[in-house]
């Protein structure tokens, strides 16, 4: 009979009874099930998950059994690590770039949803079944993300009617994408999206059965909660408004928003300097913790000392190192840590479950790698942004 350990209570308790001195990413099933399950209840359409902001065993066996069934892949990898916790999975391979091993490794793995932005991607997809959807992926310089994937991936809309009436020619069932950029918590970028790709559409002289309207949907770091609930309206309403009765069906696909607010990252104090105003942890850029780097300070940050208490000192700006012997390892100045923060503390950061463990190198010997499960993640704090 196979047994399994019963889980810590909280991060705090675990770090007492245990005293790790590398990082730890705690995550919270419970949490977890619970976002994915708010998703499916509150968005009119079919919920996928973004495989890139955690591809752990733990993860997607936790997505799994809240009702997860779909899935966004970027690669071979995440397909076989997909298949290895639901084999009966339906994946959609949303990355538009592919070699030809990918689309190859694609095709044996079951794929039943690619996305394209380019004709030459589609000519690659010439050996895909054509019971296959295949979706045509357009940008939009709209504003309201914390930074824009339009740059990189996306047709024009002239060029995505093209792409349409391509994918129509070569018997493939065509459908629309498009990605409103990291951490958007604006509806209107979204509305934007829809109005646009009923007119390309139009252009196109082509009709779809669903639309994948994407990810980016924000999540509370500490300063302003989102509302999911208001970008799900906005979206219905434009649905309507453009499409009438002929309106598509809609699928989304969150990766950060799924999975950010079920873990905590433990990271904990090596040494102090300058009076305690420079501050190295065994954790940075190069570990769990480069989406600060990228998205800036969050607000979710506790200090616990060895023994699990919480620091309860007046908040004071820190400049703050990682572990590695590069200077660039180095979060964006003026961390608030308590003044009575000590050597040998802990760090616990809220709001982790995305891209910290994912995108953790090895860098130097250090790294983030370890996990464990927790029944709680605590209280966060909640902070003014500066």
């Amino acid at each position: 009979m196979q047994h399994t350990a019963p889980l810590s209570a909280t991060p705090a308790a675990y770090l007492a009874k245990h005293s790790p001195d590398a990082p730890v990413l705690f995550i919270a099933p419970s949490v977890l099930q619970a976002t994915a399950r708010r998703f499916q209840a509150d968005f009119d359409g079919l919920v996928t998950y973004a495989v890139k902001a955690n591809d752990r065993t733990e993860v997607l066996s936790n997505l799994v059994a809240a009702g997860i069934t779909t899935f966004d892949v970027a690669s071979p990898a995440e397909m076989a690590a997909v298949r290895a916790v639901c084999p009966q999975a339906v994946l959609h391979y949303n990355n538009p770039v592919r070699s030809a091993a990918e689309v190859k490794a694609g095709i044996a793995a079951g794929v039943y949803s690619w996305s394209i932005d380019d004709m030459s991607e589609l000519a690659k997809l010439r050996d895909v079944p054509r019971d296959n959807e295949v979706a045509v992926r357009f940008a939009l310089p709209v504003k309201g993300a914390a930074y824009d994937f339009g740059s990189k991936f996306g047709a024009a809309p002239e060029q995505a009617a093209a792409l349409l009436r391509a994918v129509v020619e070569m018997g493939f069932t065509p459908s629309m994408c498009f990605h409103p950029g990291t951490q958007c918590n604006d509806p209107q970028a979204w509305v934007q999206y829809v109005h646009a790709a009923a007119d390309i559409l139009r252009a196109a002289g082509v009709s779809i059965k669903r639309m994948n309207i994407g990810g980016g949907f924000a999540v509370d770091r500490g300063f302003d909660a989102p509302d999911h609930r208001a970008v799900f309206a906005a979206v219905k309403a434009a649905l309507v408004e453009s499409f009438g009765a002929e309106a598509p069906t809609l699928l989304c696909e969150p990766g950060r928003a799924m999975v950010a607010d079920a873990a905590v990252l433990a990271t904990r104090i090596k040494g102090m300097r300058n009076e305690g105003r420079t501050v190295f942890l065994n954790d940075g850029i190069y570990g769990g913790l480069p989406d600060l780097r990228d998205m800036g300070l969050s607000g979710l940050v506790d200090v616990v000392g060895p023994e699990g208490a919480l620091r309860q000192g007046a908040p004071t700006p820190r400049v703050v190192f990682g572990p590695t012997c590069d200077s660039l390892d180095r979060l964006p100045d003026g961390l608030p840590m308590p003044e009575d923060a000590q050597t040998g503390d802990y760090l616990l950061f809220g709001g982790m479950g995305a891209y910290s463990i994912a995108m953790s190198t090895a860098f130097n010997g250090y790294g983030l790698a370890g996990v464990a499960l927790v029944s709680d993640l605590g209280a966060q704090p909640k902070r003014k942004a500066a």
